[in-house]
This record gives structure tokens, sequence and C-alpha cells, in this order.
């Protein structure tokens, strides 16, 4: 019984990301290790709009989006906002050669494992999720194309003003 009522809180899930906006859905927690070396638990960051925005080396827009979403996360972080960069690549140094050469601010986290990739669907890179101050996941973007860090802030401006 148990395995079938995770599988409707999957399927559930799952149905939320059809679209690219969602109605509130509570976001799954975790924890995971940080370029910094430090555990960043999403339970943490109650009562702050966040920005989760799931990307691969091998990602070509991803790379070209991130010194955007560092420019979004030095303007916003002061106002309520926290932004993490969630790397899915299986082999951490992949990642730390890219942000080697792309430098960002923004907290970088690595789910090697992609156990909390799973869990939030991403099906495509980059794979943006946003969270309201109470948890609920309220906006999905899929991919990156110039332009797109209009409608970020756009969301983001709505998040923190509710």
């Amino acid at each position: 019984m148990a395995f079938i009522n995770r599988l409707k809180k999957i399927a559930a899930f799952g149905l939320l990301f059809c679209s690219s906006t969602l109605f509130a859905a509570a976001a799954p927690d975790f924890t995971l290790k940080s370029a910094a070396g430090e555990n960043i638990r999403l339970a943490e960051q109650a009562g702050q709009v966040v920005m989760l925005n799931f990307w691969a080396s091998w990602c070509g827009p991803c790379r070209n989006e991130m010194p955007l979403l560092d420019r979004i996360s030095a303007k916003y972080g002061k106002m309520g906002f926290v932004l993490y960069g969630v790397n899915t690549d299986q082999d951490i140094a992949e990642a730390k050669n890219v942000l080697e050469k792309v430098k960002v601010n923004y907290p970088i986290l690595f789910d090697p494992d992609s156990k909390i990739s799973t869990l939030y669907n991403v099906d495509s890179m980059p794979f943006t999720v946003f969270i309201d101050k109470k948890g609920q996941i309220r906006h999905v973007h899929k991919g990156y194309v110039p332009g797109d860090e209009e409608k970020y802030i756009q969301k983001i401006k709505e998040l923190i003003s509710e």
C-alpha cells in the first residue's frame, strides 16, 4: 500500500510539470553538498523565494545563462530571494571545470546521483523551478534562450511581493 501511495504522489507531481505555469505543490525537501563544502537543506530556506536552476557541464544554454543568473542573484538576494544552481553531472570534477571558467557567486549544489533531479522530474537542461515563501512550487521553466532572464525577473518580483 505504501508503494502505491508513493506512485500516486509521483504521478500527481509529474502532472504538475506538464505545463510551464503550475498550481502550487509542495517542493520536495532535500539536502545537498555545496561547492563550498556545506550541506544546504531546502526546508531551511522557508520564508524566502527560492530558484533552483538544474544544469549540466555539457549544456551550452546552461553555461550561457549562468552569468545572467549571477546578476539576478546579486540584485534580488537582499530582497528575500535565493538562487541555487543544482549540477546534475555524475562526475563533480566536470562541474568544477565549468565553474573555473564561468564564475558565479550563487551557491552551486551537487546532485551526482540524480536523486533531486528525479524528485523534481528534471527532463531538460537547464530546468528552473521557482518556489514561493511557503515552500510551494509555483513555476517551472524548461530550457533557456536569450530573454528568458526577463521572465525569471518577473516571476521573482511577483513571488517576493506576495
